[in-house]
């Protein structure tokens, strides 16, 4: 990916003229892109690697693996979320690993892990770069010195089970090379984030990722059946059956450890048949609380879509703006959208049962048309931000689950903390909410809010931040449901294991990382 954006240049593009003019009405902001530093013309701060260091480091994964150069070390400065990208685009020297190491395999990992500890070096395990908490920032802690670890060469389909239904894949395969391999043997995973064409399948492991179809595939843990980790301390091969009663089940431990406890090296998950076919589907509800009630109705009943989205009405009239219609019809309050897959009979009898619950919670059928443009849009959303944050506009997501009866007095909890904050900065705002994932007993929401950037726009966001995330602790609602935890919601980590918890996973962080190189600063309290 670019340095200073997402995803890469051919996916950027300028702002649709109706929302040039939405944000220009809205915000007072005059459309025109402020121009953005060449990579080349970026300072980084100096490395601190000694020469002896580089050469141990050298001697596990040879010498054309180990790079100092400028843009290896600009290239994994961090993650993708907003305030990363106001850092990079700010002047003066970035923050940055020393050095990027590139092992082989998973015996190359241990290598490097054990080495590391060995010379004192921090070690930031990295995939596709795609994470918006801070899980990837070049954090050295107690620590001179950090490196980072990318995992991209561990890239191969190494097993397929047919019988079982299951598949080993290194951590370092992105989403889209994931689904090429398995496509060759009439397989796919289902596993389709918004980072998905970016992340890597390790990353998906280590952050408890949730696909776009989770309604349908589960979320990424729900998928795993068996993990290989290096750690500090050797190597943890767990999983040998789809249940068993050994024990805690450790696998679970370390699905979202975000690289704080071990780096996943090889992953082996549940997949199933392409799909013979998809349905696509989309709703008109004349509020979000109703919307709310007919997709718990829909899930509760076990007809579930293999996705099954809300938005509320600003994020419908947002859409709106983007695309100029949904279908040719208008849609007065909040759109859903639905699809399915499977076999052709599997999906109409499906198809059928959610659409007669859907009909009778009040829903209004509009087509597949706004499902079909939905998914071909699903993945550019990041690239909308990046091109309003060109223009002087901050806009972020985030996002936490609750229970169904808790879900509306979170939502409006969190929509408060939100808009209160940035209008008390001084600025109007526009906070936006769907349901992203369900489940028989709640739901996700996922926030987008946009506002004018104030003179220090990385404050501004953070003050706002912090206002959601003490909402959303206040309200019993999850401070993430599927971002991680990295720096940026670790402060909330407290409330939402508690002291004993907090406990238990340094515990564990001291027997798998004693010298504590892996990730500081993320996850653990």
């Amino acid at each position: 990916m670019v340095w200073d954006a997402w995803g890469i240049p051919s996916g950027h593009a300028p702002l649709p003229d109706r929302i040039r003019t939405l944000v220009a009405q809205v915000f007072g902001v005059s459309g025109e892109p402020v121009a953005r530093r060449d990579e080349g013309d970026v300072p980084l701060r100096d490395s601190m690697l000694t020469a002896a260091q580089v050469a141990e480091l050298s001697a596990v994964v040879g010498a054309d693996h180990v790079s100092a150069r400028h843009r290896d070390r600009l290239l994994h400065a961090g993650g993708k979320s907003t305030p990363d990208l106001l850092r990079r685009r700010a002047g003066g020297p970035q923050d940055a690993p020393d050095a990027v190491v590139f092992p082989a395999d998973h015996d190359e990992v241990l290598a490097v892990l054990s080495r590391c500890a060995e010379l004192g070096l921090a070690v930031v395990p990295f995939g596709g770069g795609t994470s918006v908490v801070g899980g990837v920032a070049p954090e050295g802690g107690r620590f001179d010195s950090v490196v980072a670890l990318d995992l991209r060469r561990l890239d191969t389909l190494r097993e397929v089970d047919p019988v079982s239904g299951t598949a080993t894949l290194g951590a370092g395969l992105t989403g889209p090379r994931a689904e090429e391999l398995l496509a060759g043997h009439g397989l796919s995973l289902g596993h389709f984030p918004q980072s998905f064409e970016f992340a890597s399948i390790g990353g998906f492991a280590a952050t408890r990722s949730s696909g776009q179809a989770s309604a349908g595939y589960g979320r990424f843990d729900d998928m795993i059946q068996r993990l290989r980790i290096a750690t500090p301390s050797g190597t943890l091969d767990l999983g040998r059956a789809p249940a068993s009663a050994a024990g805690p089940d450790l696998r679970e431990l370390f699905a979202g450890s975000e690289g704080t406890l071990g780096v996943i090296t090889e992953v082996t998950l549940r997949v199933h048949p392409v799909p013979e076919t998809v349905a696509y589907h989309a709703w008109s509800f004349p509020d979000f609380a109703t919307g709310a009630a007919a997709l718990r109705a829909v899930v509760q009943s076990g007809a579930a879509p293999t996705v099954l989205r809300l938005s509320d009405e600003a994020e419908t009239g947002l859409n709106l703006a983007r695309s100029g219609d949904v279908g040719g019809s208008p849609v007065a309050g909040c759109l859903a959208i639905t699809t399915f897959e499977g076999s052709a009979a599997h999906v109409d009898a499906r198809n059928a049962e959610a659409s007669a619950l859907l009909a009778a919670a009040g829903g209004a059928a509009l087509g597949d048309r706004p499902a079909r443009e939905w998914e071909r849009g699903r993945f550019s959303a990041p690239y909308l931000r990046d091109a309003l944050l060109d223009i002087g506009i901050l806009c972020e997501t985030l996002e936490t689950a609750t229970s169904w009866s808790n879900l509306p007095e979170l939502k409006a909890a969190v929509t408060a903390a939100l808009t209160d904050s940035l209008t008390g900065q001084g600025t109007p705002a526009l906070v936006m909410c769907h349901i992203s994932h369900t489940y028989p007993t709640g739901a996700s929401l996922y926030f987008t809010v946009v506002a004018k950037q104030l003179d220090d726009p990385i404050d501004q966001w953070l003050r706002a931040k912090r206002a959601a995330g003490d909402a959303i602790a206040a309200a019993a609602g999850t401070i993430t449901h599927h971002h991680a935890v990295g720096e940026d919601h670790r402060p909330w980590m407290p409330a939402e294991i508690g002291e004993l918890g907090t406990r238990v996973l340094r515990a564990v962080k001291d027997a798998v990382d004693p010298a504590g190189i892996l990730n500081p600063g993320k996850l653990i309290p």
